[in-house]
């Protein structure tokens, strides 16, 4: 007697869009250290990848910035341009991605926005000298301590039509600011759920 396997068909729904975790800040306000940590432990709740915008830099953008020159917004079109490709590619994938980003310029920040993803964005923020001592004791990043100033004047305050951004002091240890961070994803997620 031959057996017939019925096979039970799985309605497996694809989400409509998925999530895009935007960890910002100037350098060295800690967004690689907190967005690693936050796509390690979101994982356990959803398929998240890790992006450091720093990758997406061309060799010249970073030399440039190694010989304490800052990018001027013609310079960042491309970085901007290649991490949008890549957030694509990582959407058609089915992925949900943390990127730290330093989201300087609100037109950056915007084209986010324009992606197929639920967009949240983290600003990691605290006094220059609180950053500054900071961006000292860490080793062999192209971005100097000399060009923090260039940051801090380049950061586009968040206009009030930004209403997914929530501010993260970061002057408390980056170990407190991580869990106030990965409470409010948790939330986010939970919304985007519902």
């Amino acid at each position: 007697m031959t057996k017939i396997l019925i096979k039970k068909k799985v309605n497996y729904q694809i989400p409509n869009k998925f999530n895009l975790f935007i960890v910002m800040g100037v350098s060295g306000s800690g967004k690689t250290v907190i967005g690693k940590k936050l796509a390690k432990n979101l994982n356990k709740e959803a398929d998240f990848i890790f992006l450091d915008g720093d990758d997406f830099h061309s060799p010249q953008a970073k030399q440039r910035m190694a010989d304490n020159l800052p990018l001027d917004d013609e310079m960042r079109k491309p970085w901007v341009a290649a991490i949008m490709s890549k957030l694509v590619e990582l959407n058609q994938q089915y992925k949900s991605v943390v990127l730290a980003f330093s989201g300087l310029k609100l037109q950056h920040r915007t084209c986010f926005r324009t992606l197929n993803f639920h967009c949240h964005f983290y600003y990691l923020y605290a006094e220059m000298s609180i950053i500054r001592s900071r961006m000292q004791n860490r080793e062999n990043h192209f971005f100097k301590p000399e060009l923090l100033e260039s940051q801090f004047s380049a950061m586009e305050e968040v206009d009030s039509d930004e209403k997914d951004i929530i501010k993260f002091d970061v002057s408390a240890t980056l170990d407190k600011v991580y869990s106030q961070v990965f409470k409010r994803a948790q939330q986010d997620l939970q919304k985007e759920s519902i």
